[in-house]
């Protein structure tokens, strides 16, 4: 079957290394869990930890995904992330062209 549009989600972490982000962009690729990662870099991240104002450089991440594929995909981040509580947020996709959308089905095979 053939997923709609609003079914794609982009999911994003985080990592304070860049050979990490790279490492869990290149397993949830191999693992179908993600159709698409890509990993920017670096950034400056500011937060408050443990009541402390942090700032740190970070990688981020940012996979394209099913909806169905979002529990395995945070499931797959939380226990091979090396934070002790990492981002990680899904944010729907409204649009997108066609074709992709049907790509992301492909290799993630769900179509």
């Amino acid at each position: 079957m053939t997923k709609c549009l609003k079914d794609i989600m982009v999911v994003i972490t985080t990592c304070g290394k860049e050979e990490d982000a790279k490492i869990l962009a290149q397993k949830l690729i191999e693992k179908r869990l993600a159709a698409c990662a890509q990993v920017y870099g670096p950034i400056t991240s500011y937060y408050w930890w443990e009541g402390n104002l942090e700032e740190d450089t970070e990688w981020q991440v940012k996979f394209k995904i099913l909806k169905e594929k979002y529990e395995d995909a945070e499931k797959f981040i939380r226990q091979n992330h090396p934070y002790e509580l990492p981002q990680i947020i899904a944010i729907p996709v409204e649009k997108s062209l066609k074709e992709y959308s049907l790509w992301v089905a492909k290799e993630t095979n769900e179509n």
